[in-house]
């Protein structure tokens, strides 16, 4: 079995305890409050706590978001901490070599992707349409320490989305939610088997009914819905079973 295949179904079991863990009645903040706030305070969830560094390096990157999380998530429509922490944790476990992310903002949910990546070795490929957005988000990767590992494409993603080359491990989408479809269209083909599709603010009233068709119709894919924190479809490229 490759490391890519044992990557990927580590990555699989441990997304299902996640997703158990979110499911379940206990699983809330102070108040009977569900956790997903922003933030790294205690109480985001019943058994949650704030992030702890496992060495210099690990802190200095989440000195970096918390001081995004205080300073600057006013207008930036940022995850929250806790969905942050999801997409470090999917990157890392499943061994991530390239994420490509639609909707950079400040830089705040790619440097949640790049602690995973600093550590499995990969790279981040994120687009974003605002140009004040960007600039801000290149100063943010630099403080981070993760600029090295970043490519950071400006203008309409739903035109520069066509010049990526390779193959993808997670595409996370994060942007104009009418625009999810066409995304998922243009990039899903290099989505590698084994892959996964991420998409935030997957809400009544916000996800585009086409796109949920998409990922919950195709034979190809397998979708779950977390509901805790900002709302995320986690969506499985199928390898396909051996006849």
């Amino acid at each position: 079995m490759s490391r890519k295949m044992i990557a990927g179904l580590v990555g699989i079991g441990l997304l299902s305890v996640v997703g158990m863990l979110m499911a379940q009645d206990g699983f809330r903040g102070p108040g009977g409050r569900r956790g997903g706030r922003r933030g790294f305070g205690f109480g985001e969830g019943a058994f949650e706590t704030a992030p702890v560094p496992k060495n210099d390096a690990e802190k200095k990157i989440l000195d970096v978001l918390d001081e995004l999380d205080r300073t600057q998530s006013g207008g930036m429509m940022n995850v929250p901490a806790h969905d942050g922490r999801l997409l470090r944790l999917l990157a890392e476990s499943t061994g991530a070599q390239q994420v490509v992310e639609i909707g950079t903002s400040n830089g705040y949910s790619g440097i949640w992707q790049c602690l995973a990546l600093k550590s499995t070795g990969g790279k981040l490929t994120t687009f974003e349409i605002d140009a004040r957005r960007a600039a801000l988000a290149r100063e943010n990767f630099k403080k981070a320490g993760v600029d090295d590992i970043v490519t950071l494409v400006e203008g309409d993603a739903h035109e520069t989305v066509q010049n990526f080359k390779g193959e993808i491990d997670i595409l996370f989408i994060d942007a104009d939610k009418e625009g999810y479809l066409d995304y998922l269209n243009k990039l899903l083909p290099q989505v590698r088997p084994g892959g996964m599709v991420l998409a935030h603010n997957i809400n009544a009233g916000q996800a585009d009914p086409g796109y949920i068709r998409a990922i919950t119709t195709n034979p190809d894919l397998e979708t779950i819905f977390l509901s805790d924190g900002g709302g995320v479809s986690v969506t499985l490229k199928k390898r396909g079973l051996a006849h």
